[in-house]
């Protein structure tokens, strides 16, 4: 039977909200109220919509992670959409796996660490806006890219990429930090996407187009 732990303390509220999402639901209640202060019943009710949606797509539920050492976890709440052995890419030297998962604006948005180590280094990159449901994303979208390195010395790489509306890439690491397993560090806000690049041996234990939730689906296994 695996063991499983909680990398952050848990939340204080029953419906927690990431600390990013603040200002979009006092803003978008302000305007509601105002709305509502001018009898505007139409706007009143789509203000409102709007700012249940803003505290669902913040929702930033506790998670339970494995306890397996050689376990790599998702760091995102997504679709696999790219799953395959790589010879070369811009974070990796030499061959690796990367594993790509594509967040829509339903998916929980806030992003975790897929393996414990040690930041080594952070490279933020500018680029386009294209959808992030595409491969050519990866190398052509606005992105950071998060180095880590484990505690046994493997190296991997974890890049949140900017989508078609995903405008603001939010990472609260830094170089040098040491993470656990399945640990906040960011989130993009409004649909985006984030490849993991790890050594080519890794165990790969999920399929394109499987469902994955951050911290808690296990991508693969180092070797």
């Amino acid at each position: 039977m695996d063991n499983f732990s909680r990398p952050d303390p848990p939340g204080q509220t029953a419906f927690s909200v990431a600390k990013a999402g603040y200002p979009f639901i006092l803003a978008s209640a302000f305007i509601t109220a105002v709305f509502a202060l001018l009898e505007l019943t139409v706007l009143s009710l789509t203000g409102l919509a709007v700012t249940i949606f803003i505290c669902y797509f913040f929702r930033d539920p506790d998670r339970v992670v494995t306890n397996k050492n050689s376990a790599v976890v998702s760091p995102a709440d997504g679709k696999v959409v790219e799953a395959c052995i790589k010879n070369s890419n811009p974070y990796f030297e030499g061959r690796c796996l990367k594993i790509s998962i594509f967040m829509s604006v339903f998916n929980v948005h806030v992003n975790r660490i897929p393996h414990e180590g040690k930041v080594e280094k952070i490279n933020y990159y500018p680029g386009k806006f294209i959808s992030a449901n595409f491969n050519k994303a990866s190398t052509d979208n606005e992105r950071n890219a998060v180095f880590i390195k484990t505690n046994q010395g493997k190296k991997y790489c974890v890049v949140q990429i900017a989508g078609l509306i995903a405008r603001r890439i939010i990472c609260e690491v830094h170089d040098g930090d040491k993470m656990a397993r399945g640990q906040r560090f960011g989130m993009i806000c409004f649909g985006s996407r984030l490849d993991v690049y790890l050594p080519d041996d890794t165990k790969l234990n999920v399929c394109i187009e499987d469902r994955v939730k951050a911290g808690t689906s296990i991508l693969g296994y180092l070797t």
